[in-house]
């Protein structure tokens, strides 16, 4: 059910999201976060509400979508009610703000926020340089951006770094989530070997690998270079180079002096997974953090 309120207030728009529920037998019983994805207009929000709809399915959660419009424009708010079907486990209430509303969109976004209960802040667009000191991302414990996009993406990790606050984090840290796992788990396996070298190659421009590059040097504490082409990982070792790459299949493959090459069935993961990762930890992420500060001492061989 979708329900359009051109032109309204809080108020109203409280009243009628009761009466919506109520009518339709959707209850906040059971919700657990409160998630607000804010975006300027013109910015990807209905990708964003129908990712944060199937990620709710595992997080149950009241979205508030933000969409600031003209600044310029007569002072309006438009809003617009999701329930049952069009918001998967979720309730979704869109708020278009215009004219001086768009300036205080933190001051529209309070009366909807779910009592007692964590609130997220996720920007699918371009981010603040400042996450925690943003009006509406310091009404979040958790604050998510995604650094793909940035419009400056060679220094938009560095960026992240200086406008680090605990809570921060990234949809292209979790992307490679099954890469650090694969890495961990070869590094697990006999020989236990130090490394003593790392050399991470990807596509320029790639927030992600960056991020893996600077959580290998991170981690491990050792010389790490950043090289320009197909996706590769070298671990170097003194009985031979541990490998993870990927086949003509997009397998992940693991190879490993002296063993059989392993390899991982990788599943695509879009947006949606994503946040719903994302979602599963709502206290500080610690090793982000630490990948951040890796990137600014990794290496980087121009192309």
């Amino acid at each position: 059910m979708i329900v359009d309120l051109p032109a309204t207030t809080t108020e109203v728009v409280s009243k009628k999201l009761v009466s919506v529920r109520d009518s339709g037998g959707a209850v906040t019983l059971g919700r657990v976060l409160t998630l607000i994805v804010c975006a300027d207009e013109g910015e990807p929000t209905e990708g964003a509400i129908e990712a944060a709809n199937a990620a709710s399915r595992e997080h149950p959660c009241r979205l508030i979508v933000v969409s600031r419009g003209n600044r310029e424009a007569a002072t309006r708010l438009d809003a617009q009610i999701r329930v049952g079907g069009d918001a998967g486990a979720s309730e979704v209430v869109v708020l278009r703000l215009y004219g001086e509303l768009a300036e205080h969109a933190e001051s529209v976004v309070m009366p909807f926020l779910l009592p007692d209960t964590p609130v997220v802040t996720w920007w699918p667009g371009e981010a603040p340089a400042t996450p925690s000191q943003d009006p509406i991302g310091r009404l979040g414990t958790r604050r998510i951006t995604d650094a793909t996009k940035a419009t400056d993406l060679d220094s938009v990790l560095a960026g992240r770094l200086a406008g680090y606050a605990p809570g921060d984090s990234d949809l292209a840290w979790s992307q490679i989530t099954y890469w650090r796992a694969i890495l961990t788990s070869g590094l697990d396996r006999p020989p236990h070997e130090p490394v003593v070298r790392a050399v991470v190659s990807g596509p320029a421009q790639s927030p992600a690998i960056d991020l893996l590059a600077g959580w290998l040097r991170a981690q491990l504490g050792v010389s790490t270079e950043r090289t320009i082409g197909s996706f590769e990982v070298r671990l170097e070792r003194a009985s031979g180079t541990l490998v993870l790459a990927v086949d003509q299949n997009n397998n992940a493959v693991l190879t490993n002096p002296g063993k059989p090459d392993g390899k991982v069935a990788m599943i695509a993961r879009g947006v949606r997974d994503h946040i719903a990762e994302e979602l599963r930890r709502l206290d500080p992420d610690e090793i982000y953090h630490l990948a951040l500060q890796g990137v600014a001492e990794v290496t980087v061989v121009p192309s």
